[in-house]
């Protein structure tokens, strides 16, 4: 089977898009994301290392496999609303997160070299504002 870039295509045949984006709000995209990590075979994903220490360029393209950015961009209605990439610049723009935001997320700092998903998840709830339901959720969210 032979490959082609994009541009390679488009001079060889029509190229269309098979779907139109996906509009989301912020909230459904940080939602979304928090279902893929819930959902997510892996239970602890990597994290990446210092990222409040990279120089900045370095810093927005910093990504890994196995992260939870990764678990993220591997969800085909993330993917349909826009996510480019799995790179931390990306997750930053895709899902209007501050430095400190992501960095509260995805940071060796905070974890070490594992996370858990689930916490992952929880954070990402709190940061769209959404509210937990049923007692044991509550719970789980006010302890977590």
């Amino acid at each position: 089977m032979e490959q082609y870039a994009l541009d390679q295509l488009k001079s060889i045949a029509t190229v269309s898009p098979t779907c139109e984006r996906l509009e989301m709000t912020r909230r459904e995209r940080l939602e979304r994301w928090a279902e893929s990590l819930e959902h997510s075979p892996r239970p602890f994903l990597k994290t990446l290392h210092e990222t409040e220490y990279q120089p900045i360029a370095d810093r927005l393209a910093l990504r890994d496999d196995g992260t939870p950015i990764s678990v993220a961009f591997a969800d085909p209605i993330l993917r349909a609303a826009g996510m480019e990439n799995d790179s931390y610049g990306e997750a930053k723009r895709f899902f209007e997160l501050s430095d400190e935001q992501l960095h509260d997320l995805v940071c060796f700092c905070h974890f070490g070299e594992r996370v858990s998903a689930a916490v992952v998840a929880r954070r990402l709830r709190k940061m769209s504002g959404s509210k937990p339901s049923g007692f044991f959720a509550q719970l789980r969210a006010y302890f977590g």
